[in-house]
């Protein structure tokens, strides 16, 4: 999906949900589109700040990041401590996560016969899947030369 879809469509939902369509907001997915990584929100903050200070103030860019989370553009990949670590996923195809518990590193891996496995898990259960994830946490490879 386009960037420019993908405000048409995010317009409409604001609409519907009754919230303002505000430049800034709709600014935000093309910086956030090109951030290019995971991150939290004050990471985020910082680095719109540093590209463009009019773009956007603090408290938007938390309360668009939630909005774009519940319209389905951006969402939350882990909780680890007292950290939150979203993604923009518009257009990307579904992948899970490794972390690295020590540094932080974020790998993103697909596996066929994993989701295979979760369809059949599903069936067996007679459960109807509306969305997962799956992360595993451990030790990366430059960080486990470390490990004792």
């Amino acid at each position: 999906m386009q960037l420019s879809e993908l405000k048409q469509k995010f317009e409409q939902f604001l609409k519907q949900k009754g919230y303002k369509v505000t430049k800034s907001r709709l600014e935000l997915i093309d910086k956030i589109a090109s951030y290019g990584s995971h991150f939290e929100i004050e990471q985020l903050v910082v680095w719109v700040s540093n590209q463009d200070k009019g773009v956007a103030s603090r408290s938007t860019i938390y309360r668009t990041v939630k909005l774009l989370q519940e319209f389905g553009a951006i969402r939350e990949v882990i909780k680890l401590g007292n950290r939150t670590i979203y993604e923009f996923i518009a257009g990307k195809p579904h992948h899970e996560h490794l972390i690295c518990v020590k540094c932080g590193k974020i790998i993103e891996f697909y596996r066929e016969d994993i989701e295979e496995i979760q369809d059949k898990v599903c069936e067996e259960y007679k459960f109807t899947p509306l969305n997962h994830r799956l992360e595993i946490f451990g030790v990366c490879s430059e960080c486990s030369y470390s490990v004792v």
